[in-house]
């Protein structure tokens, strides 16, 4: 089957089942890889997947046509990640910023030897709160506004978990031997 995105959206809304396995396989990648920044392991990112296409496929006849379709995809899953992160964390600490006593990092050019896979590879040990603010935050474009609003926290802890994240992944990378420790580094 050889589909436009129009034409195969005009079927997934029919509930075609061909059609809906091949946007499955189509976003497959690109999907699993957002889950991935968002689970705690590939089984709960692959969940978390499931649950999103699921939500996609439910709610496709409310896609106006409107706007990218990819981006109207993205935008379920991260609520899907959100609401897994809510249902899975209920007893989860948040710091308030006021209570510490971190420095900001200035901005400087990132050095060339620092790869992406390290980058990825740290971001994934950090923490899942602080991994989910600073996927929100630096990754997805969301305000600490719109982060309190979708996790249930003060922007205040959206702020010092996004500060204390930055704070992790620096001494992680610099522990890798990746950033050199009197460059600061905005992460």
């Amino acid at each position: 089957m050889n589909l436009t995105e129009e034409e195969l959206i005009r079927l997934c809304k029919n509930n075609n089942a061909k059609a809906q396995k091949l946007l499955f396989n189509k976003y497959y990648g690109l999907l699993l890889g957002i889950c991935v920044r968002y689970g705690k392991s590939k089984a709960e990112a692959e969940d978390i997947l499931q649950t999103g296409m699921l939500r996609i496929f439910k709610h496709i006849g409310s896609y106006s046509g409107k706007g990218s379709f990819e981006g109207w995809m993205k935008r379920i899953v991260v609520n899907v990640a959100i609401d897994n992160f809510r249902k899975n964390n209920k007893h989860y600490y948040y710091y308030d910023i006021d209570e510490l006593n971190g420095e900001p990092y200035l901005v400087s050019d990132i050095p060339d030897n620092l790869e992406v896979k390290d980058i990825l590879k740290t971001i994934h040990q950090l923490p899942h709160g602080y991994r989910m603010v600073f996927n929100l935050f630096a990754i997805e474009g969301y305000s600490h506004k719109e982060i309190a609003l979708r996790m249930g926290i003060s922007e205040n802890t959206s702020k010092t978990q996004l500060l204390k994240a930055r704070k992790s992944l620096r001494k992680k990378l610099m522990r890798l031997n990746k950033l050199p420790q009197h460059k600061k580094v905005e992460i």
